[in-house]
């Protein structure tokens, strides 16, 4: 796997059957895995025991190309909630592998975001937009890392209630609107969010940052970069 040295554990596997609530077509038939999590990794001992004691997991996502129905691939779709001081945490994204979509909602569905990014490419979910990963190739297979919080629990809830994300985006690329939303905000298409920012953590490879406090205190602490942060996904 790109992006890895050595053995991987097995991986949590993401089947049909718990994603039918999200999909365009919930009776779609899929035999094969939809995606695979390998999560909490990291190169040595010493590396895994800094992200612990720092809150933190490092993780490789794995998505197959699949037609579901006329809909690309995609993750569930979750929320992050609110630290302390009432700021949502982020998490950062760097794709090994493919071309990806991170489809982008806030809470109070205000805004809707598209961002298109490819090999190479490092982004950031700010606070207070949840979001789903889609694998928009009909041939390549996604690979993805991205380090997080272990401060809390990702939040599938609103996801699950409406059926997905505000949109689904089907095979060619149209984007459908989901009919259970009452309000579908306008969609914005942008670019890798960290083209916009000059931080160290908006620099690749992102594993780079482990045992590096002033890039990675961002994902615990996002009060402290509210005027970094905000900037990420102006037009």
């Amino acid at each position: 796997m790109l992006g890895w040295e050595g053995e991987l554990p097995l991986p949590s596997v993401r089947t049909i059957g718990e994603m039918r609530s999200v999909l365009a077509e919930p009776t779609c038939a899929c035999d094969a895995p939809l995606y695979f999590m390998y999560r909490d990794l990291a190169r040595s001992d010493a590396d895994w025991v800094w992200l612990h004691t720092r809150h933190l997991r490092y993780d490789l996502t794995v998505i197959p190309p699949r037609d579901l129905c006329g809909e690309w691939v995609k993750t569930k779709g979750h929320y992050h909630p609110k630290n302390l001081h009432g700021v949502g945490y982020p998490e950062i994204y760097e794709v090994l592998e493919g071309e990806v979509h991170y489809l982008l909602q806030t809470g109070e569905l205000d805004d809707a975001v598209l961002i298109s990014a490819e090999e190479g490419d490092v982004i950031v979910i700010p606070p207070g937009y949840g979001h789903v990963s889609i694998n928009p190739s009909p041939d390549q297979t996604l690979e993805m890392a991205n380090i997080v919080s272990t401060a809390f629990e990702s939040e599938y809830g609103a996801y699950e209630t409406l059926h997905g994300a505000a949109y689904y985006e089907m095979k060619g690329g149209a984007l459908k609107k989901n009919p259970h939303y009452q309000h579908t905000p306008p969609i914005r298409y942008i670019g890798p969010t960290c083209g916009r920012g000059t931080h160290r953590f908006c620099k690749g490879p992102i594993y780079d940052m482990v045992g590096n406090e002033d890039a990675c205190a961002f994902l615990n602490y996002p009060e402290r970069y509210a005027a970094v942060l905000e900037v990420l996904l102006k037009d």
